[in-house]
C-alpha cells in the first residue's frame, strides 16, 4: 500500500487525473442532494473476512458462484466492474495515459490504487496487467472502500504486505472471489484435472496464480506443491502479455471514463452546471470525440 517512494510521472498524472474527477463527481452527487454511501469505511480490520466479504457481494447483489456464470474472464470483469459502478463507486480501467496510446501504465510499477470517498469513492485498475489479475486488483480495492482506506496497489509474488490494512484486503479480496465453502466443494473434482490450479481459475475467473495461493492457504496443497508451482508459474508469465490495445475507442471510454461517471458529465453539461470545455477536461475526450460518445452513450450502444 502508500504510494510507490519514486512514483512515475506517467502514475503521478493518472492519481491527479482521477482525483480532480472524483472530486467534481462529489461535488455534483452533493449539489442533487444524494446521501453519502453507508458502506464506506463499514468495516474493520479485526472483523470475519467471511462476513466482510459477504457484506461486498450482498452490496453489489451477487451470489457466491457468481462468476460461476460468466465464459470468459473478460466477461466476469466487465459484470463485475457494472456491478461495482451500479453501487455508486467509480471505476475505471486503463493501460495508458488518458488516451495517449504512447504513455503506457505498467503493472510492475502498479497494479490499480483507490481513492476512497464517502460520496464518489473511484478505483482505478491497470488496464495493461492480465484480466484474471485484474479481477484480483477490483475486489482488493473494493475491500479497501469497504475499510475505508486509499492506497495504491502492488502485489508481487503473492506476498502479503507489511501494513495490517492491506493484509485484510488481500485475505477479503480472496474470499470473495473464491469463497472458502465453495471451493471445498468443488476441489475433490479440480483435483481430477490435468492442471487443478487452472480448473479453479476458470471456475471462478481468477488468475491461476490466486487460485494455487487460495489452495495454499486452506491447507488444500501442501507448501511445496505451491512453489513448485510457483517456480513453473514465474517461467511462463514471462512468455505471456495480455495488455488491453486496440478495440473500439468508444467502447474503451467505458472503461476509461465509466460509464455513470461520463453520463453525470453529459447531463451537468445539457443543464447548464458544467461547460463543455470543463466537460472535456474532466472526460479527456474533445470536442466532436465527446459529442459522439455521449450520444452512443444514450443510445445504449456503448
Amino acid at each position: 500500500g502508500g504510494i510507490p517512494s519514486e512514483p512515475s510521472p506517467d502514475l503521478v498524472e493518472t492519481v491527479y487525473t482521477m482525483q480532480r474527477r472524483q472530486a467534481w463527481m462529489r461535488e455534483s452527487l452533493i449539489e442533487k442532494g444524494q446521501e453519502p454511501l453507508w458502506f464506506v469505511g463499514s468495516a474493520q480490520v479485526g472483523e470475519s473476512p467471511k462476513n466482510i466479504a459477504m457484506g461486498m457481494r450482498l452490496t453489489l447483489g451477487v451470489d457466491e458462484s457468481w462468476a460461476a456464470s460468466y465464459r470468459t474472464w473478460t466477461e466476469a470483469l466487465r459484470a463485475l466492474r457494472e456491478a461495482i459502478d451500479e453501487a455508486g463507486i467509480l471505476v475505471v480501467t486503463n493501460g495508458v495515459v488518458g488516451n495517449n496510446t504512447h504513455r503506457r501504465l505498467y503493472p510492475d510499477e502498479f497494479r490499480g490504487f483507490v481513492l476512497v470517498d464517502d460520496y464518489a469513492p473511484l478505483l482505478f485498475v491497470n488496464g495493461r496487467d492480465a484480466k484474471a489479475a485484474q479481477m484480483f486488483t477490483l475486489a482488493h480495492e473494493l475491500a479497501h472502500v469497504f475499510f475505508g482506506s486509499s492506497a495504491v496497489f502492488d502485489l508481487r509474488g503473492m506476498q502479503p504486505a507489511d501494513d495490517p490494512v492491506e493484509q485484510a484486503c488481500n485475505v477479503v479480496a480472496a474470499e470473495f472471489l473464491v469463497p472458502e465453502d465453495r471451493l471445498r466443494d468443488v476441489w475433490p473434482s479440480a483435483q481430477e484435472d490435468v492442471d487443478p490450479f487452472q480448473a479453479i481459475a476458470r471456475e471462478f475467473k481468477v488468475s491461476v496464480l490466486v487460485a494455487a495461493r487460495r489452495a495454499l492457504d486452506l491447507c488444500l496443497v501442501t507448501d511445496d506443491e505451491f512453489h513448485g508451482f510457483y517456480t513453473r508459474y514465474l517461467d511462463n508469465e514471462h512468455r505471456k502479455s495480455e495488455g488491453t490495445t486496440g478495440g473500439d475507442f468508444y467502447a474503451n471510454q467505458n472503461s476509461r471514463v465509466g460509464r455513470r461517471f461520463a453520463l453525470e458529465v453529459a447531463n451537468s453539461v445539457s443543464e447548464g452546471r458544467l461547460l463543455y470545455t470543463e466537460a472535456y477536461e474532466l472526460t479527456g475526450l474533445y470536442g466532436t470525440t465527446f459529442e459522439q460518445y455521449v450520444g452512443r452513450l444514450r443510445d445504449g450502444e456503448t
